[in-house]
Order: C-alpha cells, then sequence, then structure tokens
C-alpha cells in the first residue's frame, strides 16, 4: 500500500504535512504492546494531536499483548515507509530484531516508557525508579510497621525491577530495623489486574490474611490486590499504584488506595511524537530537548530523556482535577465526605 493512501485515511483532514529531504511527507509508526489498560488510549490522543500539529501522519498496531505479534507488527510497519517508529515493547529482550530492522533501513526508534536495551533506541519514560520510591514513601508513612506484600509488573518488562529496585531503596530501614516484613512477592505477567488479583488471593490465603499493606506497582495491580482484599473484608489497607487511572484516582478518593503516582500520559505522548519527528528530520538523539545520556542497568550507553512523575495522595487530590486529568465527578463517584475536593 503506497504511503499516500495510509496518509489519506489517517489524516485526510490535514492541510499541511511535514516534508522529509526528499520531498514526501511524514509518517510516524507506533507499535502498542497491548490496548488493554486505560492509560495507553491517552497517550496515544496525545501521540496524535502532535503528529497532526507537526504536519505528520500517524499509523498503529497493538500488538495484543503478543511478543511475536509486536515483531510482525514493525515488520508491517517498516513495509508501510514509516519515517519514525515509536515502541512499547511488551518483552523488552525479544524487541531485538524490530530495531534491527528499523536500523537497517535508516529508522529512527523511540523507545516509549519501557526501556529497549538498544544504544539506536532512543529511550523515552518517566524516572521509574522515582516512582517506585514514591509508592514505597506513601505506603510506608501510612503503615510504618506491619507485614507487607510486594505486587510487581511484568517479568519481561525492565520498567518492573526499576520500580522494585526503588521501592527497596526506601522500605530497606525499616525492614533492617525490623519494622517491616515483606512476607510475599510475585510478578505479574502482563501487568494484568486479573492476575495480580490470582497472586494476591494466593498470598492471602498463604498468610492466613495476615498482611497490613500492599506495594502494588501500577494502578491495574492495584486493582486486583484492592479486589482480593476487598473480597476478605480488607479493602482500606495502604495499597499503592501508578498512572493517574480514573478508577485509581476514585479508589484514592474512597480511601481503598494510597496513592496513584500521576505520569501524565499527556506529556509523555507529546514529547514521544516530537522526538520522532525530530529524529525523522535527521536530528542527533544526543541533541534532542531534554536528552542525557545514561548507562542502563545492563551496562547500555543510552541517549534517553526523563519526565517527572507526581504522587497523588487524598492529600492532593484536587491537583488532577485542577490539571483537567479527571472530573470531579468521576474523581468523587460514590464517595460522601471523602478528601477535597470530594468532600
Amino acid at each position: 500500500m503506497k504511503k499516500i493512501a495510509i496518509m489519506g485515511v489517517v489524516l485526510s483532514a490535514a492541510l499541511s504535512t511535514t516534508a522529509l529531504a526528499d520531498g514526501h511527507s511524514m509518517t510516524v509508526g507506533v507499535s502498542w504492546s497491548n490496548f488493554q489498560e486505560e492509560r495507553w488510549k491517552t497517550d496515544e490522543a496525545a501521540i496524535k494531536a502532535a503528529l497532526e500539529a507537526a504536519g505528520a501522519a500517524y499509523v498503529s498496531a497493538d500488538a495484543q499483548s503478543s511478543s511475536a505479534k509486536q515483531l510482525s507488527d514493525v515488520e508491517s510497519l517498516i513495509a508501510q515507509g514509516v519515517d519514525a517508529l515509536i515502541i512499547l515493547a511488551q518483552d523488552s529482550a525479544a524487541i531485538g530484531p524490530a530495531v534491527q530492522a528499523a536500523a537497517d533501513e535508516g529508522i529512527p526508534v523511540v523507545g516509549y516508557d519501557r526501556l529497549i536495551e538498544d544504544p539506536r533506541a532512543f529511550y523515552l519514560t518517566f524516572d521509574n525508579v522515582e516512582v517506585g520510591r514514591m509508592q514505597a514513601r506513601a505506603v510506608l508513612e501510612a503503615l510504618p510497621e506491619g507485614n507487607y506484600v510486594m505486587i510487581k509488573g511484568s517479568p519481561t518488562d525492565p520498567n518492573a525491577d526499576f520500580l522494585r529496585g526503588g521501592q527497596q531503596e526506601i522500605l530497606q530501614d525499616a525492614i533492617d530495623a525490623g519494622k517491616i516484613n515483606i512476607v510475599a512477592e510475585a510478578y505479574t505477567d502482563g501487568w494484568l489486574p486479573a492476575n495480580a488479583q490470582r497472586n494476591m488471593e494466593q498470598i492471602l490465603t498463604a498468610n492466613d490474611n495476615k498482611v497490613d499493606a500492599v506495594v502494588a506497582s501500577n494502578d491495574g495491580t492495584a486493582g486486583g490486590v484492592v479486589a482480593a482484599l476487598t473480597a476478605q473484608g480488607m479493602e482500606g489497607i495502604p495499597v499503592s499504584g501508578q498512572d493517574g487511572d480514573h478508577a485509581a484516582l476514585n479508589r484514592v478518593a474512597k480511601g481503598t488506595q494510597t496513592v496513584s503516582v500521576w505520569k501524565d500520559a499527556r506529556d509523555l505522548g507529546k514529547a514521544a511524537a516530537e522526538i520522532a519527528v525530530s529524529l525523522a528530520e535527521g536530528t542527533e538523539m544526543s541533541a534532542v530537548d531534554g536528552a542525557q545520556e545514561w548507562t542502563s542497568p545492563g551496562g547500555t550507553k543510552m541517549t534517553a530523556r526523563f519526565l517527572a512523575p507526581v504522587p497523588v495522595t487524598a492529600a492532593n487530590l484536587s491537583a488532577v482535577v485542577d490539571a483537567g486529568w479527571i472530573t470531579q465527578e468521576a474523581l468523587c463517584q460514590g464517595v460522601s465526605g471523602g478528601p477535597a475536593p470530594c468532600n
């Protein structure tokens, strides 16, 4: 299929398009790992808006949680003639051939939100170690002593271990002092809430419900955890998350989740689109606005940009309403006499 046809479908309303050196207009391809999580739709809208503002077209594919499908998706996007790729990796170890295929065609790659450990991929994310610190800090503040459970992210996503490392930094002193006892921890395959719920149910059974707090690594897994706790009449114990999912923010208002570390996906999506366009136009990775040299835990020297996250608790819930991230009605649904602005 010719690029013109794709562009006509994707961006028929655009009146102007970014032109590259050879005269053709720009298309950016996005490979999503899965589209089940609420937040990716927010990211996508931000990417689309920024590309449209730059006069570039958007094409995408959904790997549906399959690393094999993601490789074929990227091949297909390359075959469609994209000028840059944004990849949210399903499996950071399995995505290598896709980066190689793009490099062979001279197509720049933005590793979106999850590390692709290849110096040819520009790494754009929030500071995930700091997200982990923020999660543990909020739970520790709510409950300085007791039995903790660690519900981790997907074993194929390096972010899961970045988060876990940040959490451990904050909890280590309390563990050494005997105040905190980690009674169980589990990875969550695919970050899926149902898997987190099942893990939490098994942990509660194995520990006779003697669990006082849960450090869950994102809002989806937190939702699964809260469902398992609620079934045992244990809702309300400290639980962490991240992403600012609307359901999670509502749980913070209700008191069943302690913190959601908010990573404004609108900022991340906009930055990804702008970086992809810039790289496609020939800008060196090191010259991208906000870029820094960063060494991965595996020792790979990368070019990266890290955005700053914000922990949202009952104390600052109004911030997400003020920023237009969520309506007060959605935030406060089912809440009466809660924290501001739900009071």
